[in-house]
């Protein structure tokens, strides 16, 4: 039987970061001073900082305090976007949030994972798609490599870890269908 190895764990192992560490740590200091903060910093001022780190986002982009976001230049935003208090952007591969996409406080998007088969445990990281009319629940997850549907509903405290097609409302863990949304 094959044990883990953590000795044998390269972080960097299948993690292409996108950046060169001074701008990572330079992100690293602005989030600290004004994402990952309790004071209400206006959000199209972040907008404009996530833009600076290479970031796409649209207009009406609204960023509650204490969001972290772990890679700036792996996100793209659309217009009329709703990111809650808390929410966290693991997002290794390409994060997409489509127009009017609403994702509630304490959501955790992680586009990381690693592969338990191997004792390197490399990573096998997936991008993420939130398409247009969108709407995570407070306090859900949404792992890597998925698609939620265009007008799809996730419902607090549910777990995605594969993608729905569009106009569904889900809930849960095991994740269900309870209803089309429209």
């Amino acid at each position: 039987m094959k044990k883990v190895r953590l000795d044998l764990f390269d972080s960097q192992l299948g993690l292409d970061r996108g950046a060169s560490k001074g701008k990572e740590m330079l992100w690293y200091a602005v989030k600290v001073l004004f994402f990952l903060t309790a004071v209400p910093y206006p959000s199209k001022f972040k907008v404009f900082l996530l833009k600076i780190f290479g970031a796409k986002a649209g207009k009406g982009v609204v960023i509650k305090p204490r969001v972290n976001i772990h890679f700036p230049w792996k996100l793209a935003v659309g217009d009329n976007v709703w990111i809650g208090e808390e929410v966290f952007f693991l997002n290794f591969e390409l994060l997409t949030i489509g127009n009017n996409v609403c994702i509630s406080q304490k959501v955790f998007v992680c586009g990381g994972n690693h592969d338990y088969k191997d004792p390197t445990m490399p990573y096998r990281n997936g991008a993420i798609v939130l398409e247009d009319g969108s709407w995570v629940g407070a306090c859900s997850f949404v792992g890597p490599n998925l698609k939620i549907g265009a007008n799809t509903i996730v419902s607090a405290g549910s777990i995605v870890t594969k993608s729905l097609p569009e106009n569904g409302v889900y809930k849960g863990n095991p994740l269900q269908l309870v209803k089309e949304r429209w």
